[in-house]
């Protein structure tokens, strides 16, 4: 099967996490890569499972030592990467990467990785659709969620550079088109 990764990115509130999750209960050979995050944790996420949280001057001294695959700095301050040790950890199992990650990410992990990856940009069907799903979601401000909802138009403008795209207007058939998707390029 060689070194794989399968990219999965979206505005938030599009349904990648709930996606990515369906996906690993289906295959135990592909591992969740865990990303690095300069905030702090939300509700029950823990350090090591969800994110590994770091200061913003943790994560500025890690970018120094070369330490990420590919980073962001999303918000002024607010960082989110890839730790090269995390990639190295999984592909010493023989497992293929899973990646969970916001577009810019997405973007930068298909360039570095390249035919090794796909990159699937999923999308919620409307922008107020969005909205609710974070208000529902309840783990947000009402600012960070129009915040978050200013973001995603910018955001959709990535989808071309993306392998696939998949429209999450229903859930199962979003897992449906995801299963078949992973499946053809677990295959090549």
């Amino acid at each position: 099967m060689g070194n794989k990764v399968v990219i999965f990115s979206a505005p938030s509130g599009s349904g990648k996490s709930t996606i990515v999750g369906h996906i690993l209960s289906l295959h135990p050979e592909m591992e969740f890569s865990v990303s690095a995050a300069s905030r702090a944790p939300r509700g029950t996420e823990q350090h090591g499972v969800e994110y590994y949280f770091y200061s913003a001057d943790e994560f500025r001294a890690m970018i120094a030592e070369d330490r990420f695959v590919e980073y962001e700095e999303v918000y002024p301050g607010s960082f989110y990467g890839t730790l090269k040790s995390e990639v190295e950890r999984i592909w010493a199992k023989g497992h293929v990467i899973i990646f969970d990650v916001d577009v810019k990410g997405g973007v930068n992990l298909k360039k570095y990785f390249g035919d090794q990856a796909l990159a699937v940009f999923i999308q919620a069907p409307s922008v107020e659709e969005l909205r609710k799903r974070l208000i529902f979601r309840g783990t947000d401000s009402p600012e960070a969620i129009e915040r978050r909802v200013a973001k995603a138009a910018e955001e959709m403008t990535y989808a071309p550079q993306f392998d696939r795209i998949l429209i999450n207007d229903d859930l199962q058939t979003a897992f449906r088109q995801a299963e078949q998707m992973v499946e053809d390029f677990l295959a090549q």
